[in-house]
């Protein structure tokens, strides 16, 4: 987990994860964050969680930024990523690669 030095930049974070497959009736793929990195999260920014416990975010992996939500999960006692199907074909990402991702708290839902 890497954050930004400047203190007024306090929201945005860096980290490596595994991507993993939701195997529903629609299969998704996701990213879990680091356990260290979702507590910051959410002691800094969980105030502005929205229904479902869900943060909106920018995100960049790779050449490519999009906004999103990243989703509190209670199983994992983190927050969840889903990773589009446009993204993951444009950055040539599969299920069990490790990718960095930069991540950005506020977007569409903050």
């Amino acid at each position: 987990m890497k954050r930004t030095k400047r203190a007024t930049d306090y929201d945005k974070y860096q980290f490596e994860a595994k991507v993993w497959v939701y195997n529903g009736p629609t299969p998704w793929h996701f990213v879990t964050l680091p356990k260290k990195l979702a507590a910051e999260i959410k002691a800094f920014h969980g105030g502005l969680a929205k229904s479902f416990g869900t943060l909106g975010v920018v995100v960049t992996i790779g050449k490519t930024t999009w906004k999103t939500s990243v989703f509190s999960d209670t199983k994992s006692g983190s927050y969840v990523l889903p990773l589009k199907a446009e993204v993951r074909k444009k950055e040539k990402i599969e299920a069990e690669a490790v990718i960095f991702v930069s991540l950005q708290i506020g977007g569409e839902n903050n």
